[in-house]
């Protein structure tokens, strides 16, 4: 059998066994695994249990409390390495009253998918579990190793999931599969860094009714410091010329894809920000002392996170205010993995396998566990069923159809990139 039968083998099974899939996706989502507060005890021991049953064996790491990391492999270990990575956490569903369905019922209605994670990212997780088992299930001897790694800890940014792996030397490989969210043929091969900070300005006290007059008021002087602040979008960033055919194509996919959001493309080249938060003052009559504000900001290729220090620095000092800035939460740089990797071209070639149309990488204008990997030289890549407008909202769902679709591509790829590299 060569390998393009052996990857049809597959999808067909993945075809027949498509409500096996669905039923665990379902089993997932019906798993509250909110973060925060993050324990991912139930979570895990599910995935555990399931990967035990077809004589899997899985490696526990608990990496905080409750915080638990799991890593199962099969295949040659001599050959090449291809990781397939998830995450258990969701965001939390907030409001109950504002859903029109239970989060946590991981129902199917209509061909849609329900539930708190269904996007982000259980759809996904169910998928590369479900691939993962599959070649162990069917007796496929792989010439080279697939692991799947299964953590905790994402949504909040953490430390305890997928970098803590990687600084333990847990995990390795010649390259990766995220099953993060991601539009049906166009995966993420790259990403905006992030640069998350909080301002805190310093006033003096006083009586609320000799304002302006007397004292300093620190939310005044803050409203002067974001208005410096927002000048960062303004700021012409030279792009290095080897991005520049990454950011072209990903704005070709804004215009004729999502092309709803065509609007976002000067997003992929510029510095986006966010002032996420203010608080300051006491009450209404004593002129505030102290302000914070949490500041979000996307960087693009072509600068540095020095470089923002820098500018904010000269163009805060310049207003004659006190001031301190803390960097907080995500910190990156914009980072990317070659469209002609192969990793990358193993995925992005078996969604045109299986879907029989164009596909292309293109760009996040977000941050995720993909940084990671690149920090320690693994390519990677993101692909993974979602409705995208319900990511991290209300009503979160996802079409059943593209569970299945890219549980498919899991299985093709893993040929492509173990048997056909394996000869290089």
């Amino acid at each position: 059998m060569d390998n393009t039968q052996l990857k049809q083998q597959l999808v067909d099974e993945v075809e027949k066994r498509k409500d096996e899939l669905i039923e665990l996706c379902s089993s997932l989502i019906r798993i509250p695994s909110e973060n925060p507060p993050g324990d991912s005890t139930e979570a895990s021991e599910f995935v555990s249990d399931y990967l035990k049953q077809f004589g899997l064996e899985v490696d526990w790491h608990e990496a905080s409390e409750k915080m638990y990391n799991l890593v199962s492999s099969i295949g040659d270990e001599s050959g090449k390495k291809l990781i397939y990575c998830g995450h258990t956490d969701v965001v939390p569903a907030g409001d109950l009253s504002k859903w029109d369905f239970d989060p946590f019922s991981g129902e199917v209605v209509d061909g849609w998918m329900l539930g708190r994670g269904a996007s982000d990212m259980k759809g996904g997780l169910a998928g590369i579990i479900f691939a993962f088992t599959l070649f162990k299930r069917l007796g496929i001897e792989l010439p080279g190793q697939l692991t799947l790694a299964i953590v905790p800890d994402e949504e909040t940014g953490g430390e305890f999931g997928v970098p803590w792996l990687l600084e333990n030397n847990l995990i390795n490989g010649d390259g990766c599969l995220i099953a993060e969210p991601s539009s049906p043929l166009n995966p993420t091969i790259g990403q905006k860094g992030s640069y998350w900070f909080e301002l805190e300005v310093f006033g003096e006290p006083g009586h609320g009714s000799l304002s302006p007059v007397a004292g300093n008021n620190a939310i005044v002087d803050a409203i002067a410091a974001i208005e410096k602040i927002r000048t960062l979008w303004d700021l012409d960033i030279h792009m290095p010329e080897e991005v520049r055919e990454l950011v072209d194509i990903s704005k070709r996919y804004l215009r004729e894809v999502e092309e709803e959001r065509e609007i976002f493309q000067p997003v992929l080249e510029r510095i986006t920000v966010n002032i996420g938060t203010i608080n300051g003052g006491t009450k209404s009559n004593v002129i505030p002392e102290s302000c914070k504000v949490q500041v979000d900001c996307r960087l693009p290729f072509g600068i540095t996170h020095e470089e923002v220090s820098d500018y904010l620095k000269k163009e805060l000092d310049s207003l004659g205010i006190r001031y301190s800035i803390r960097l907080f939460g995500f910190k990156s740089v914009a980072n990317y993995t070659s469209a002609q990797d192969p990793v990358c071209k193993a995925i992005v070639e078996n969604i045109e396998f299986v879907t029989k149309d164009e596909a292309y990488g293109v760009m996040q204008w977000a941050s995720s566990d993909a940084r990671h990997f690149r920090d320690y030289h693994i390519p990677v890549l993101q692909y993974g069923p979602a409705y995208l407008p319900s990511i991290h909202g209300y009503n979160e769902k996802v079409l059943v159809e593209d569970i299945v679709r890219c549980a498919k591509v899991y299985v093709a790829a893993v040929v492509d990139f173990l048997y056909e590299t394996s000869n290089d």
